[in-house]
């Protein structure tokens, strides 16, 4: 009997994580996928990791405070591997709404059908270029080896390390913020250019209005740099898993 419910919270425990990895994991996690294959997903990857990982408990009774702490140490390392993966997956979107801006597009917005929020539309269209060039390169493999080596370094019942946890979704954070910039800077540098030939067009004839001259050639820019910059997206996925190396916690 205390076999069975060893067994059983094993299982929890590896469930908790899984489900919570994948709640906050990009593309998985998008409302656009069933719930029913959510689950049955979770459930497979539950009932596979299970048997081939063991547990870092001991073989005895285990109240019930206790299986309640073990099942929160395994949730809040599911959600700390999901945020630093999903920080990361999130530059090209950033370096989309940093174009937007430029391009004087911040309140252009629509529903995204993948996540049910709203979101500019350049942004959007840059994420699922990256996601489709993502997913042909096996990317979603990477995810199953991120759960992986999760047992491998913090096995099932076993107490990571918050300062761990903590410091890798702060590195993450702010690799979205320094790689987002970086991947915006060459457009950046181009509207920067723009813009002081309007102050030197402005100088020279200032009765022309430069406030609605400026606007479709920021746009047109916009769109431009954007179609320029669609090609380095590729050489992003490669960056994408070296990242996931550095900052995740295994």
């Amino acid at each position: 009997m205390e076999l069975m419910i060893e067994k059983l919270l094993g299982f929890v425990m590896v469930l908790t994580r899984i489900s919570v990895f994948f709640l906050v994991l990009p593309v998985f996690g998008w409302k656009s996928i069933p719930v029913r294959i959510k689950v049955a997903m979770t459930v497979l990857l539950t009932i596979f990791f299970s048997m081939i990982t063991p547990l870092a408990i001991e073989s005895r009774q285990v109240s019930v405070l206790e299986a309640i702490l073990l099942l929160t140490n395994e949730a809040i390392y599911g959600l700390a591997l999901g945020l630093i993966v999903y920080l990361v997956f999130a530059t090209v979107k950033f370096s989309g709404r940093i174009i937007e801006r430029q391009m004087g597009l911040a309140m252009a917005q629509i529903l995204d059908p993948l996540t049910g929020e709203r979101a500019q539309p350049l942004g959007m269209l840059l994420e699922m270029i990256f996601i489709l060039l993502f997913l042909s390169a096996n990317g979603h493999h990477m995810f199953l080896l991120i759960i992986s080596r999760s047992y491998e370094t913090f096995p099932a019942g076993s107490i990571p390390t918050t300062a761990v946890l903590a410091s890798g979704v702060i590195k993450a954070g702010s690799t979205l913020l320094v790689a987002g910039l970086r991947l915006a800077a060459p457009i950046l540098a181009a509207f920067l250019v723009l813009m002081v030939a309007l102050a030197v067009l402005a100088r020279i004839v200032p009765e022309m209005n430069i406030l609605f001259i400026s606007l479709p050639l920021r746009v047109g820019l916009g769109l431009l740099m954007a179609a320029i910059f669609v090609p380095f997206i590729n050489g992003f996925v490669a960056e994408f898993a070296d990242w996931m190396g550095k900052l995740l916690p295994l």
